[in-house]
């Protein structure tokens, strides 16, 4: 017999991670200092959490100058926008939702 719920992707289970991406699927892109705040983490955390959203390819970053101050701003792939509709509909699993 199979199990009703399915498999939760482990990179976005993280509560940050997956903070960062609720995020980013709402937005075309923000900075760092909007996630940051949004999100309430440290900025050490949130660096190490980008680059693994970012090394599974669901994230884009973009570093630059927004005049003389650097911006590093954020984007969600195709690949990271898919991963997190499948993510949502395996949650749905669990709570018994459509």
């Amino acid at each position: 017999m199979s199990s009703p719920f399915r498999k939760l992707n482990p990179l976005l289970h993280s509560e940050l991670r997956l903070a960062i991406m609720s995020l980013l699927m709402e937005l075309d892109e923000a900075d760092f200092s909007y996630i940051k705040e949004k999100t309430g983490a440290t900025s050490g955390n949130l660096s190490i959490q980008f680059e693994k959203l970012s090394e599974a390819g669901y994230i884009e970053i973009e570093k630059g100058f927004l005049g003389k101050k650097p911006r590093t701003v954020y984007r969600i792939t195709g690949t990271g926008s898919k991963a997190f509709s499948e993510y949502v509909d395996a949650l749905k699993s669990y709570l018994n939702l459509p």
